[in-house]
């Protein structure tokens, strides 16, 4: 991972690496990143209400672009490449859906799910997860399934974020959504993030990450 002090390392970098191999090292596949609009805290959009930012983000937390597949050929020439894969499995993609659905069945949710993906350009990856949430939400019949490409997803948090309640998604998405999400409730620092693996050993922190001194 590098050493502390080297000036090889970007500020960030190794405290993120080091975050990252513990989530992989406690299989911790759950990102659980609560979106809440807390009374008397100013936001980037003051028309919302407490009632329309109330939402859950389940987010794949062990797989897609943070696996770390990929490399570089040629590097540093002027032919080089840089390939970053996204891997998917079924088995990831199942388990956090059922998740996504187990918690869309709390009392204090509204059982809905929505799936955000890019279906209609990752063909593959989002293909798999659309059949795979459609699979697991045939066990479910109480909660409503839905589906919004990503891209809209941005603007529905900003324009009509109230017809969210449990959002699944991939790992790069949902990195991305979680992180406006955060503004439509106060600010990163205000966003809460939990790393979990259901029953063993889970992690908790501001939704911008830890870095431990």
């Amino acid at each position: 991972l590098g050493a502390v002090g080297d000036p090889r390392v970007r500020p960030g970098v190794l405290e993120r690496d080091l975050l990252l191999r513990i989530r992989f090292e406690l299989d911790q596949y759950v990102n659980l990143r609560p979106l809440v609009r807390y009374p008397g805290v100013q936001t980037l959009v003051p028309s919302h209400t407490e009632d329309d930012v109330n939402m859950v983000v389940v987010r794949e937390n062990s797989e897609g672009l943070y696996s770390g597949v990929g490399g570089f050929h040629r590097k540093g020439t002027p032919s080089e490449v840089a390939v970053q894969s996204s891997v998917n499995t079924r088995h990831g993609v199942e388990r956090i859906a059922r998740f996504a659905f187990e918690h869309a069945m709390r009392p204090d949710r509204r059982q809905k799910v929505t799936l955000v993906h890019k279906t209609n350009v990752l063909t593959f990856a989002g293909d798999l997860y659309q059949r795979v949430v459609h699979e697991v939400a045939a066990g479910y019949p109480e909660v409503e399934t839905d589906y919004v490409h990503v891209d809209a997803c941005c603007i529905y948090l900003l324009d009509m974020p109230q017809r969210f309640d449990v959002i699944v998604t991939d790992n790069m998405f949902g990195d991305i959504i979680t992180d406006l999400g955060a503004m439509i409730q106060g600010g990163m620092g205000i966003a809460a993030s939990g790393n979990i693996h259901p029953g063993k050993v889970s992690m908790f922190e501001a939704i911008h990450g830890s870095a431990g001194k």
